[in-house]
């Protein structure tokens, strides 16, 4: 509004609730997959984590801080070098451990081949969230990082 008004929120509306927590990650440098085989990507580096729910570097895995349970907006993404005509890759978001969404991307021949999703999930403290990935090239091929490469989560509402 224009300068010195006041601006009232909606009944229940916490500001500060906005973004907190989120956390983006990712890969500096290539991570092997071996063929048809469920593989964690192991994105080492933060672009930013608000809370330190992140883990970058034993679990790889972000876990919903104590208090900050809520509706979270999630996103994944992974490629793989090179994937051969009609072979596929598959990105996974885990929770506490189980498949919780995944996407699977078909190549039309040869190139680096991206799988991205994106959705909203409801967690609770403690819950814990990870970007697995699989391709099915036929040997093993490397995660490449200079293509589609992070897992980020952020709290849009409780």
């Amino acid at each position: 509004g224009a300068s010195g008004e006041t601006v009232a929120l909606a009944s229940g509306v916490k500001q500060s609730n906005l973004m907190d927590p989120s956390f983006q990650a990712y890969r500096t440098s290539y991570q092997s997959i071996s063929n048809d085989t469920e593989t964690k990507v192991q994105n080492n580096v933060e672009l930013f984590d608000t809370d330190g729910a992140y883990d970058n570097s034993t679990n790889y895995r972000f876990t919903v801080p104590s208090g900050k349970a809520g509706k979270y907006l999630i996103g994944a993404g992974n490629t793989i070098d090179n994937v051969t005509d009609q072979k596929w890759v598959i990105t996974r978001v885990r929770k506490n451990g189980s498949n919780l969404k995944s996407v699977i991307q078909m190549s039309s021949g040869g190139y680096p081949l991206s799988a991205e999703l994106t959705f909203i999930d409801d967690a609770s403290e403690g819950d814990y969230y990870e970007s697995w990935v699989k391709h099915q090239d036929g040997s093993t091929s490397d995660l490449r990082t200079e293509y589609t490469n992070y897992f980020w989560m952020t709290r849009i509402g409780t």
